[in-house]
């Protein structure tokens, strides 16, 4: 049981410093294309190592091995955000020389007003296949105000007179200046 806390303990220091550093190597490049920088983030972190972990153990890359992308991305709230996904390369530089490399890959890792990144690896059964994923995101929904405008509507609405309500019209047979009769 220790040895397993143990090597759970290991895996996360060194995913977190993998993302950590990814979040900076990735910045430095955005930054020489005239993009803002990305932070680690932790929601982006586990939706790319749930990723990177299902193609793993199906030893497939592809990116709806769990589903569809929106729907996988939608915890994290972001109004824009793609993914790259990537096999092969043992270290992250070499992964993001790979998608540096690639228009299509090279593009999202340029997503304009993306602020937020999260990147993962996961070795195959046979522990000789890396894969890896990475999410970047940016344009986050503000906390939704209306749920809380509509409670103070319906708070309002409920002490204002009853006069002011109007009556169920299948209870009213005749309606006399704002009574029901």
């Amino acid at each position: 049981m220790r040895l397993v806390f143990a090597a759970s303990l290991l895996m996360a220091s060194v995913h977190s410093a993998v993302a950590g550093s990814a979040a900076e190597l990735i910045s430095n490049f955005r930054r020489q294309h005239g993009e803002i920088r990305v932070t680690s983030d932790a929601t982006l972190n586990r939706i790319a190592s749930e990723q990177a972990r299902a193609m793993a153990a199906k030893e497939k890359l592809d990116h709806g091995v769990l589903g569809s992308f929106g729907t996988r991305m939608a915890p994290s709230r972001a109004g824009r955000a793609a993914e790259n996904i990537a096999y092969g390369y043992d270290n992250f530089e070499k992964t993001l020389g790979q998608w540096i490399a690639s228009s299509e890959h090279r593009k999202n890792l340029l997503l304009h007003n993306a602020t937020r990144i999260g990147v993962a690896s996961a070795k195959d059964a046979s522990g000789r296949r890396t894969y890896w994923a990475m999410e970047i995101a940016g344009d986050y929904e503000p906390p939704k105000k209306k749920k809380v405008e509509k409670k103070l509507e319906q708070a309002s609405s409920s002490a204002a007179p009853s006069a002011k309500r109007k009556p169920a019209a299948s209870k009213c047979h005749i309606n006399l200046l704002g009574l029901c009769i």
